[in-house]
């Protein structure tokens, strides 16, 4: 029952704004298109269609306002006016009771609140569609530190359930009765926002992303990461330190107080590009709202993050193929862009390179026209992402939440900084961890990580060509025979031999840890 009521919530809200016509107008079958006229008789609707839909997800709640938010990062899905209306959703959501979440603490510690905090704050500072924050401090006997609490709504994974269990069923409506559901993967779509929601649900996990970002960070001294309370965090209850900062959108406070506007976007650059390419972990929800500056004067002008619910990882392959892409459009390669698509099998093999590449350059050489600073390289990967449609590209996922990342970091770097210019602010950088990706340096880290599978696998190697050999040897073959005659003679001296490789190895290791000197001297 409580599901045939929701599913009706969501047709009257579907009528009222319009959305069924413009959904039905576009099935490919006749009948249905005749029937979105007969709807909509005497409802005419004056809002664009963007708008309606953005109108549609907030009167739904917060479960549908959070998978529109995640559908405008789609924008290889959207046209550009939908998804430029999605992008204006924000989670204005009214916290829930105190008592409420009181509750929740207790029965997730077992304890009473007042012997796990010596002050809670049931008033909250923050809420959300997922959780909401309250400031506590905690007793002396675990050092009183300031804290701030996440408790998650109640109920959510209920609400969730049934809420996906209905943009399941209609994706899969969508998918067969709309002639454009093939291109648009409705239910791709929702098996990703699907996996995000759930993410988000276990706040562990969350906690585990911070701290992770945290120890990442550490050397860069740019981003400040609460610390978390490991012994108050449970999947509905974290703890972490309580961060002090002023938001990021009050730009008149932060120039009151003295922040450099201009390092703090080149700031911002610098701690994306790190986490994308030295550390392939991301932090992938920097709106405003998760982010502030510090003030204090022991850590003034640094970035402060929050909410780590949604993380992107990146592959050495994923990497590599797109520090290769930024460094070709740079340069102006597009024939190498077109063939790094191919090569990482996202475009079809049969495609042509040079309709490709001819499709890159309608992308790229209008803003090589402009002035540096007015170059967006967000818009172009946006535009580049709308281009592959005709290539049949298939966007990852890792990709969609890099793109939005990026779209956050460059328009809150232009905030900040209106002469920003990203791209000579990233090039050097993607310059040096390309270099740094080659030659000796790099065959020297790659030689130190891998020295302890080296030390287990070498060894082996005899055996395991003995056992191959002796396999071949019913074959009846007189070249094997005699081959692996041999091999035996040998087989004790090739043990001595690889045993004294690796001990070489090791011994070259350690010694270079000892005296980076010497080692440097040995190599270069």
């Amino acid at each position: 029952m409580r599901r045939l009521l929701r599913l009706l919530k969501i047709l009257s809200v579907v009528l009222r704004q319009g959305l069924d016509e413009l959904v039905l107008s576009s099935f490919h079958r006749p009948w249905l298109r005749r029937l979105s006229r007969v709807l909509t008789v005497g409802r005419p609707q004056t809002r664009p269609r963007g708008e309606r839909l953005r109108l549609a997800l907030e009167s739904l709640g917060p479960i549908f306002v959070k998978f529109g938010q995640v559908l405008s990062t789609r924008r290889d899905l959207l046209p550009p006016d939908i998804a430029d209306e999605l992008a204006k959703l924000q989670d204005k959501v009214p916290p829930f009771d105190s008592a409420t979440a009181v509750a929740i603490i207790e029965r997730s510690f077992g304890k009473p609140i007042d012997s796990l905090f010596a002050s809670f704050d049931r008033t909250p500072v923050a809420s959300a569609s997922i959780a909401q924050v309250h400031f506590a401090t905690l007793p002396q006997r675990q050092g009183g530190a300031d804290v701030a609490v996440k408790v998650l709504r109640p109920g959510m994974h209920k609400i969730i359930e049934e809420d996906l269990a209905l943009m399941h069923t209609m994706a899969a409506l969508i998918d067969r009765l709309w002639s454009e559901g093939r291109r648009l993967k409705p239910r791709e779509v929702v098996a990703e926002f699907d996996k995000y929601l759930h993410d988000e649900l276990d706040l562990v996990r969350e906690a585990a992303n911070g701290a992770q970002l945290r120890r990442n960070m550490a050397s860069l001294e740019l981003l400040l990461i609460p610390e978390m309370h490991w012994d108050l965090c449970r999947s509905d209850v974290i703890v972490m330190q309580r961060m002090e900062g002023v938001p990021i959108g009050r730009i008149d406070t932060l120039r009151s107080a003295g922040v450099d506007f201009k390092q703090l976007a080149k700031a911002g650059v610098e701690i994306f590009f790190t986490q994308v390419f030295r550390d392939g972990f991301f932090h992938a929800d920097m709106h405003p709202g998760n982010i502030m500056v510090s003030l204090k004067p022991e850590t003034f002008g640094r970035y402060i993050a929050l909410d780590f619910g949604i993380v992107g990882t990146l592959s050495d392959f994923d990497k590599d193929y797109l520090a290769q892409n930024f460094i070709a459009f740079f340069r102006r390669d597009y024939k190498r862009v077109a063939e790094l698509h191919v090569e990482s099998g996202w475009v079809p093999a049969d495609a042509r390179i040079d309709e490709l590449e001819a499709a890159v350059r309608s992308v790229c050489e209008p803003q090589f026209a402009r002035p540096l600073k007015d170059i967006s390289l967000g818009q172009v990967l946006m535009r580049l992402f709308q281009v592959s449609r005709r290539f049949k590209v298939e966007i990852q996922p890792q990709l969609v939440l890099l793109q939005k990342t990026l779209l956050n970091v460059e328009g809150l770097g232009r905030q900040l900084d209106p002469e920003l210019d990203l791209w000579t602010t990233a090039q050097p950088f993607l310059e040096r961890w390309m270099k740094s990706q080659v030659g000796w340096p790099a065959f020297r880290d790659k030689l130190r990580n891998e020295s302890t599978r080296y030390a287990q696998y070498l060894p082996e190697i005899p055996r395991l060509l003995h056992q191959a050999l002796q396999a071949h040897d019913k074959r009846d073959d007189p070249l094997l025979r005699e081959l692996l005659q041999e091999q035996r003679r040998t087989n004790q001296l090739l043990q001595t031999l690889m045993a004294f490789v690796v001990g070489f190895i090791v011994a070259v290791l350690l010694i270079g840890a000892i005296d980076g000197r010497w080692l440097h001297a040995l190599f270069f």
